[in-house]
């Protein structure tokens, strides 16, 4: 088994690939950027595309492939997109029906993959600054909520935007905008801080997608915008067929973070 701790992304993609890794990423591949995956029939393609352009703080986008093409051209072409991820949602009709770690039979020659970017790409960054990753000590995925944010609608596509939550040190704060300003491909600056109610979340311990974790005293929830938004958008939208990656389990792309980060 190849050493997480010196691992390229290309060899990291292949433990994923042969099952060797099949948990959530982050703390992974420290260095390069990380995607949310959104898969959709070509005829749903554009309508999508128009809705990153429009949310692109939840919806940065990396990368798109040509239909019917499942390497990621721009962003990892070594890469295989239906069985780079540890585990994948399927939903139908809004429904999610199926969560495979590879998704070879679901493939057809009319599917579209859209890389966004995550914010898993910037804790780096926050660890070296001294702001910890609460859902790493913890060994948990990073916690996620519906909000009462809305996105802009495009086409058929709308709904409440998502965010992650990360505890922060009330002294802390300010650095944590400050470095995640700078990569906003990555969702960048946080979208809010503090009273979790004032953005319609209102049970702090219960999140929608991952893992809750303890927020300890003297520390302030921060939210960034999430790229799972996409998945409540399908929640709301119901489009007959999209392919997601399960929430914290993302793609790991050969882009190195210092080249998407704004110094």
């Amino acid at each position: 088994m190849i050493s997480l701790e010196n691992a390229t992304p290309e060899e990291i993609r292949q433990m994923i690939r042969t099952g060797e890794w099949n948990k959530p990423t982050s703390s992974l591949a420290n260095g390069y950027l990380q995607a949310n995956l959104v898969i959709l029939p070509k005829d749903m393609a554009f309508d999508f595309l128009l809705f990153c352009q429009r949310n692109p703080k939840s919806c940065p986008l990396i990368d798109v492939t040509e239909p019917g093409s499942f390497v990621p051209a721009q962003s990892a072409p070594t890469a295989d997109i239906r069985s780079d991820i540890p585990r994948y949602h399927v939903y139908r009709h809004g429904k999610l029906t199926e969560t495979p770690t590879d998704i070879t039979e679901f493939w057809n020659g009319d599917m579209v993959a859209f890389l966004i970017g995550c914010s898993f790409t910037f804790e780096e960054a926050l660890v070296k600054n001294g702001i910890p990753m609460r859902h790493n000590e913890e060994n948990r995925n990073v916690p996620m909520y519906k909000t009462t944010i809305p996105t802009i609608k495009a086409g058929r596509f709308e709904g409440p935007t998502v965010v992650s939550m990360r505890p922060v040190a009330e002294q802390d704060i300010v650095r944590a905008v400050q470095v995640t300003s700078r990569f906003p491909t990555v969702h960048g600056a946080p979208l809010h801080i503090g009273s979790p109610e004032s953005i319609g979340i209102n049970d702090i311990n219960q999140p929608d997608y991952g893992d809750s974790v303890s927020i300890k005293k003297g520390e302030v929830p921060v939210f960034w915008a999430c790229g799972v938004t996409p998945q409540a958008v399908a929640a709301h939208v119901k489009p007959p067929f999209m392919i997601t990656h399960a929430p914290g389990h993302m793609f790991i792309t050969d882009i190195k973070t210092e080249e998407v980060g704004v110094m």
